[in-house]
């Protein structure tokens, strides 16, 4: 199988493009072959080292699967072949996803939405796992209650939106000013422009000074330090943003606040019930840009830039789905072709 495997942490260039052997499926595992991935932050993150210690080198990295059951192992139930899945790959824990083939226990895989493409399906499964966990997992957010969503045109971000919407609540969410109207057609209800408008005086302003009831921060920076200025008493601040500089919190204090810290975990209840979102018609990924399994390096390259112009994901079509033909041959890393998405088949 064709395989992109990192070599060396580092920049985009440490990834090969590889033949590797095909994965068999053990007890308990499903084999599939790969239609789709996307690329993550997680992902630019383990590429460039940040997580050096739980990654052996050489190492196939990719934390979204959209494709079809190739083989089960011994004692699979749930699963057979020519099942349409999607899942994430148990984060540092075995081959990711950046491969033709991937084996996964059948535990963290659910059945495909069918009203998805694969490249929408595997620009969902992370992070609608990820909004999931931190907002109704963690957050706890309820009907009638209000949310900031920091990023909200980012891949978790616009996902949050339509979830904190489906949920009910109020959302309010920070993006420049291009992304506006994006977010709104996600479902925000207010819109901050964060390069001319400072998030909390945005927040207090339109709540009339009581702040929102949860914050959820997809952006990092001092979000955990000034995040409580915007929040109500008794509110809730959910992080998904590793940060390394202290913080002070003391106006957390002030506010009785709640702080979660949420690093998403696998499992197909949280997939089902994003199923069903999407079956309702209240849950879609946007997918902003779709390259090719060897263009890999180009779409980290392109992620990973300030002001990178891809709104939601950025899909990878692997195998079957591979009809991106790459122009760029040789890849250079101040490259960043973006691939307009017009649209995978069903």
């Amino acid at each position: 199988m064709k395989a992109m495997t990192l070599q060396s942490f580092g920049g985009p260039e440490s990834f090969e493009l590889r033949d590797l052997p095909k994965p068999v499926p053990q007890a308990g595992q499903v084999l599939v072959r790969v239609h789709a991935t996307s690329i993550n932050p997680l992902d630019y993150q383990v590429r460039r080292g940040d997580y050096s210690e739980l990654v052996p080198l050489p190492a196939i990295t990719g934390h979204d699967v959209s494709g079809v059951v190739e083989a089960v192992g011994p004692g699979v139930t749930a699963f057979a072949a020519g099942d349409e899945v999607w899942y994430t790959p148990q984060i540092f824990d075995g081959p990711g996803s950046y491969a033709e083939y991937h084996a996964a226990a059948e535990g963290i895989v659910g059945k495909k939405p069918p009203a998805l493409s694969h490249l929408e399906a595997a620009s969902l499964s992370l992070v609608g796992g990820t909004a999931w966990e931190a907002l109704v997992v963690r957050a706890g957010l309820r009907v009638g209650e209000s949310i900031l969503v920091h990023g909200g045109a980012g891949g978790v971000g616009h996902v949050a939106i339509q979830l904190a919407k489906a949920i009910g609540a109020q959302v309010y969410t920070t993006v420049r000013a291009a992304n506006a109207e994006f977010a709104r057609s996600m479902g925000a209800d207010v819109v901050i422009d964060y390069e001319k408008e400072d998030y909390v005086d945005a927040v207090m302003r339109e709540t009339g000074g009581r702040g929102v009831d949860v914050v959820f921060d997809t952006i990092g920076g001092n979000t955990l330090a000034r995040s409580p200025d915007a929040l109500a008493q008794l509110g809730r601040l959910v992080s998904i943003v590793d940060l390394a500089q202290p913080q002070n919190l003391i106006q957390a204090w002030g506010k009785n606040a709640s702080y979660h810290f949420v690093f998403t975990r696998q499992n197909r209840g949280k997939l089902d019930e994003l199923s069903a979102l999407v079956a309702r018609g209240q849950l879609r990924p946007h997918v902003g840009a779709v390259y090719a399994l060897a263009e890999i390096p180009i779409a980290h390259a392109r992620l990973e830039s300030p002001n990178h112009g891809v709104r939601g994901k950025i899909a990878i079509a692997v195998g079957p789905l591979a009809e991106v033909e790459s122009s760029t041959p040789g890849f250079d890393p101040s490259q960043a072709i973006l691939h307009p998405f017009g649209g995978g088949k069903k």
